[in-house]
């Protein structure tokens, strides 16, 4: 049996090692806003997409330490979205990761500026020089241009606006799967992507694990969704129930529980068999698919 917990341990250490190395350090009257980029994204987290990046990368044969300032590229922009996530304006959160959130500590303007400089140090990241010396140009700038539509109006920004706008309003299945492909699916989606185009896979192996990404990414949130109404909020490390304080559209609200553990098995099964075509190589995402749907935080 392929050791999950203990591969996610490895490769967390790697990318936490790697985003203390790359993120800039608090300094100059820019020092505030940098402790507060810091304090979010060293407070805890899975690094699942950092870790899919290398996984991906990885399945198709390549050197996922290659891949360092992409992977840490995707956990700016995933930490940046949780902390504008997180404000007064939006879903008023308290905690995140089982600490206080940016905006209780540094308060909301340093933290709007907080996820402003996550986000824009991002694309920082897709730029280095040691990123471009190890993939090359050409495959850089296919990354970032997948980076920056699963960011953008096209994924994150776009999912994100349509579940503000649908609060407290009715929602059928189809605007529900929009608001989830997006505001979730589209980062886990792209960071699968970019795994396989800088390692160099071909487009058979590409559109494979695009299609990975497409069903994974959509389970992530109906799991999500599952865990506000079902969750510990002690596992979680955030309250449970925002979800229907904030009048969200969600699987459960829309199907009840039991469907929505169904839709996510289903997705479980077409994430795997998008990998049929792969060998051992792909064993790390298959572990997490599985490990995607039966988690409990």
């Amino acid at each position: 049996m392929f050791d999950l917990k203990n591969y996610i341990q490895e490769r967390k250490e790697v990318i936490d090692k790697a985003l203390e190395r790359y993120l800039p350090k608090p300094a100059g009257p820019e020092g505030k806003v940098i402790e507060a980029m810091r304090y979010s994204v060293s407070a805890g987290g899975k690094r699942v997409r950092p870790i899919l990046l290398m996984a991906a990368c990885d399945a198709v044969g390549g050197d996922s330490k290659e891949l360092l300032p992409a992977a840490c590229a995707l956990e700016c922009v995933h930490t940046y979205s949780l902390i504008h996530d997180d404000l007064p304006a939006m879903d008023d959160d308290d905690l995140r990761r089982g600490k206080p959130t940016c905006h209780k500590v540094f308060g909301e303007a340093i933290a709007i500026l907080a996820g402003d400089g996550l986000l824009t140090y991002a694309f920082e990241l897709m730029a280095h020089d040691d990123l471009l010396k190890n993939c090359g140009s050409d495959l850089v700038t296919k990354a970032i241009y997948i980076f920056s539509k699963a960011a953008g109006v096209s994924g994150m920004v776009g999912g994100q606006t349509a579940d503000v706008l649908f609060e407290g309003k009715p929602v059928d299945a189809e605007t529900l799967a929009y608001i989830h492909s997006h505001k979730t699916g589209a980062l886990i989606r792209a960071s699968v992507e970019m795994g396989a185009i800088l390692g160099r896979g071909d487009q058979n192996q590409i559109e494979r694990l695009s299609s990975f990404g497409t069903a994974l990414g959509l389970a992530f949130q109906v799991i999500d969704d599952l865990l506000d109404v079902v969750g510990d909020e002690e596992k979680l490390g955030k309250p449970v129930g925002s979800d229907i304080k904030n009048q969200k559209a969600t699987y459960p609200a829309l199907f009840g529980i039991e469907e929505t553990r169904k839709r996510a098995n289903e997705l479980k099964e077409q994430a795997l068999s998008a990998l049929s075509a792969f060998g051992e190589e792909a064993e790390p995402l298959r572990a997490i698919a599985r490990y995607v749907v039966e988690r409990d935080r």
